[in-house]
């Protein structure tokens, strides 16, 4: 692991220097003390697990199909961690960014594919985390959170087979009604799939003219994904959420929770991050828009050729992402600003 990107810098553990390189649980978690459940407050099923090693805090995470609903979401057999990781992706992160994983293991549970859970060996980085309150974001962190999204998406643009995580398909199609309907239909007990399947029909009673162009899309995004293809693609996160960031003591932006990365349109890392931090901004979207253009050309891209198409396609992605979230909310202003977005995007669609 590079000095640059290393998420242990100045810890003696051996696992500092570790390559990218998938280790059996055994060799993940030598020399563990201390183990103990960890409780976080994510929605998605993956077990935690707190401990030291070398004397440093850890966490444990266990991304489990059987339990975790996102990786189910992913469409990426195990989950795509293990690809992220031996693709060498997060050791090329740059040096404005830093995440705390520094091992993965497979753990094969049984002969069964679906019993493969992925183990993920990870700094503490608790007490650097964006505190999860109601308060609006500092300026100065939201502007800097955008201005590391876009170095992200500037040190890969245009990137090779590495990049090739998790389709762009499906991180459209994780929050869709087919999500909810393959939950039910195992007897998933998860929330945010019951609140998936509640909130889609919901859309066309509060926010009629915004059903009409994303509930289809919801159910098949191919026209959505066909027409970002034809514009610029970098690596996205794909949940660059206030949950997933911090800060370290450098001012270097942790990221956590890689759980949809791939190919896709930078935008898209953009839109998400309006429609899921809405209530947080600090000031206009319009603002934050233009400041992440502004940080991704300040990095040498030229976005003249290709922007207007581009953010009008990624904002309609993000409603077919996110229609069902701001249904039940009813119908408002965030609503509304999406809807007009929606509407206008749905005419750059093939066909």
């Amino acid at each position: 692991m590079s000095e640059t990107t290393s998420p242990t810098r100045g810890s003696s553990d051996h696992r500092t220097a570790m390559p990218a390189q998938v280790l059996s649980v055994t060799e993940l978690l030598a020399g563990a003390q201390d183990v103990r459940p960890f409780e976080a407050p994510g929605k998605s099923g993956a077990q935690l697990e707190k401990l030291t090693l070398g004397g440093v805090d850890m966490i444990v995470k266990y991304l489990d199909p059987t339990l975790d609903w996102t990786v189910r979401a992913s469409g990426v057999l195990g989950g795509p961690m293990q690809m992220l990781w031996t693709s060498g992706i997060l050791h090329r992160l740059p040096d404005c960014l830093v995440q705390p994983i520094i091992g993965v293991a497979v753990d094969d549970r049984g002969p069964e594919a679906g019993r493969r859970r992925t183990v993920l060996l990870m700094r503490d980085v608790g007490a650097q985390l964006i505190p999860a309150t109601d308060e609006p974001l500092a300026p100065a962190t939201h502007l800097r959170l955008l201005d590391h999204m876009a170095a992200m998406h500037a040190a890969f643009w245009g990137g090779g087979a590495e990049i090739d995580v998790v389709p762009a398909m499906h991180r459209y199609l994780e929050l869709s009604p087919w999500t909810a309907m393959a939950e039910s239909a195992i007897g998933s007990t998860h929330l945010v799939p019951q609140l998936i399947g509640r909130g889609w029909p919901l859309l066309a009673e509060v926010a009629p003219a915004a059903a009409a162009v994303v509930t289809p899309l919801a159910w098949d995004p191919g026209p959505l994904v066909q027409a970002l293809a034809d514009t610029p693609q970098t690596f996205v996160h794909g949940n660059w959420k206030l949950d997933n960031l911090g800060t370290d003591p450098t001012g270097r932006t942790i990221v956590l929770d890689w759980e949809m990365p791939g190919r896709g349109a930078p935008l898209s890392d953009l839109a998400w991050y309006l429609a899921i931090n809405c209530r947080r901004l600090p000031h206009a979207k319009e603002a934050a828009i233009e400041a992440y253009r502004g940080a991704l050309e300040g990095r040498g891209i030229d976005t003249s050729p290709w922007w207007e198409r581009q953010l009008a396609l990624c904002l309609l992605g993000a409603l077919v992402q996110f229609g069902w979230e701001k249904a039940l909310g009813g119908y408002d202003d965030e609503l509304a600003w999406w809807e007009d977005r929606a509407v206008a995007g749905a005419r750059l669609l093939p066909g």
